[in-house]
């Protein structure tokens, strides 16, 4: 079997995703990269090859004790947005960059769409989760389980099939 290194594996998945996802000047592509101590993202306009802004916890005005945690995440998602907003970007294409959409790279997403970015994703998955966290109760019920028999035992100890 063939040694899988992890960080070849997240380039090949991140370019698999990047076959599909194009930032366009009308909806660019907001890129994520995380190490272990830091988390960076841009938003990227790939038709002229600019990034148009960028954020990450390494930089001095964001004031993240550390970056390598969701709430540094959440700041630099916040902050992100913001930038984006103010340079005239509403609507982006989220490139999570080979990483799972989990932990700090879904935590960034999510304080960028609560920021403003993307504000019809926002409307949508909190219908998705409205839906799921109070599911429709019907006056139906659901029979309650039998309980379990006992195995009726003789005066000696053992079980009637074991007699037989």
């Amino acid at each position: 079997m063939a040694k899988r290194i992890r960080a070849e594996v997240r380039n090949a998945v991140h370019r698999r995703i990047r076959r599909k996802v194009r930032g366009t000047t009308e909806r660019p592509r907001l890129a994520v990269y995380r190490s272990l101590n830091h988390i960076y993202a841009q938003v990227i306009d790939d038709e002229k090859a600019q990034t148009i802004v960028a954020a990450s916890t390494t930089e001095k005005t964001l004031e993240a004790r550390t970056g390598g945690n969701i709430d540094a995440a959440k700041l630099v998602g916040k902050t992100i947005a913001e930038r984006a907003l103010a340079a005239g970007v509403s609507r982006v294409v989220f490139d999570r960059g080979g990483y799972l959409y989990h932990g700090r790279v879904r935590a960034l997403t999510d304080a960028a769409r609560a920021a403003g970015l993307n504000k019809d994703e926002v409307v949508e998955t909190e219908a998705a989760n409205a839906e799921a966290a109070s599911p429709e109760e019907s006056d139906i019920k659901e029979p309650e389980a039998k309980p379990k028999r006992s195995k009726a035992k003789n005066a000696k100890g053992t079980s009637a099939k074991e007699e037989q």
